[in-house]
């Protein structure tokens, strides 16, 4: 007869916190630079004209290192990099919003989708602006008369000093054409098109695994299963996101009818396997990471008493 898996969920007030965060920031870090070019080549396809630039994602990925080197691969990267607030917030958000829920309710799935919804909602709210403004950046070079706005090229001596004349010009030609109102900024209307943070259950895939089969591998298990359906299902949303945010269109329905009248129902699968290919293994490192971030960061005292 199976044993009972009996896990332990490690709860916000569990943690040691300068652990949690000091971890936390090392781990998405590494993560986000690792994933970012799969980020900028769906994002280009997904922002041209059927495959006026590349054929997909393998072709956009050589012509890119062959016309732009690995920097091409990275632009953008340092003005996304401060999306990391957003995930401490996210984390932040996730953890206080699942103890609140507990008081109410101890049923694991209400805690994870209640927490996951607000995580994104606060998390997305400081992501937005900045995603706005790396994906200009990420246009530039072969794909810049693929956006609005035009920066300097990086010529001379003091490139990086023209890398941040970059972005201070893209920043002022986004407050000049959008200005601070938020009802017609794009950067607002593509907050509907983030869905709340999914959550899986590894409890829930535990009754059909063998008994003495670890937590982390069920979590890896199901992390990339449900990234690659979420990516699947929710990549149309992101292709129109994509085009408003770049393109600086006003209405999200006139954009969803001009790219299916432009390249038919087709159109809503660009950069879907760049995105799969991003997410997949993002899922694994952050399912994985962040439970064994959590583990790590556990207050000494409870060490002994968490076993996976």
């Amino acid at each position: 007869m199976q044993q009972k898996r009996n896990i332990q969920i490690i709860e916000w007030e569990d943690l040691d916190k300068r652990k949690f965060y000091s971890f936390g920031v090392f781990m998405t870090m590494s993560i986000r630079a690792t994933v970012y070019p799969a980020t900028l080549i769906r994002t280009r396809l997904q922002v041209q004209k059927g495959k006026s630039l590349y054929s997909g994602t393998f072709d956009a990925f050589f012509k890119i290192l062959r016309a732009e080197g690995v920097r091409g691969l990275y632009r953008g990267f340092m003005v996304n990099t401060f999306t990391l607030i957003s995930g401490q917030a996210y984390i932040t958000t996730y953890e206080l919003v699942r103890k609140y829920v507990s008081i109410y309710s101890k049923d694991n799935t209400l805690k994870s989708l209640v927490a996951g919804g607000s995580a994104s909602l606060v998390a997305q709210s400081i992501t937005v602006p900045i995603d706005v403004i790396s994906q200009q950046l990420m246009m530039q070079g072969q794909g810049e008369h693929l956006t609005r706005f035009k920066v300097k090229p990086n010529t001379g001596a003091a490139k990086h000093k023209v890398t941040f004349g970059q972005t201070r010009d893209i920043i002022r030609q986004i407050f000049a054409a959008d200005g601070l109102c938020m009802s017609e900024s794009p950067c607002c209307k593509c907050l509907m098109f983030f869905r709340p943070g999914s959550s899986h259950h590894p409890k829930q895939l535990s009754k059909m695994a063998p008994g003495d089969c670890p937590h982390l591998v069920l979590q890896a298990m199901a992390g990339p299963l449900a990234a690659a359906t979420a990516s699947t299902v929710t990549n149309p949303m992101d292709v129109v996101r994509a085009r408003v945010q770049v393109e600086g269109r006003s209405s999200v329905i006139k954009t969803f009818k001009h790219l299916i009248a432009e390249e038919g129902f087709w159109g809503m699968t660009k950069g879907l396997s760049a995105r799969i290919i991003s997410s997949t293994p993002t899922a694994i490192v952050m399912v994985v990471g962040y439970e064994t971030l959590k583990k790590l960061s556990l207050r000494p005292e409870l060490v002994d008493s968490r076993h996976w």
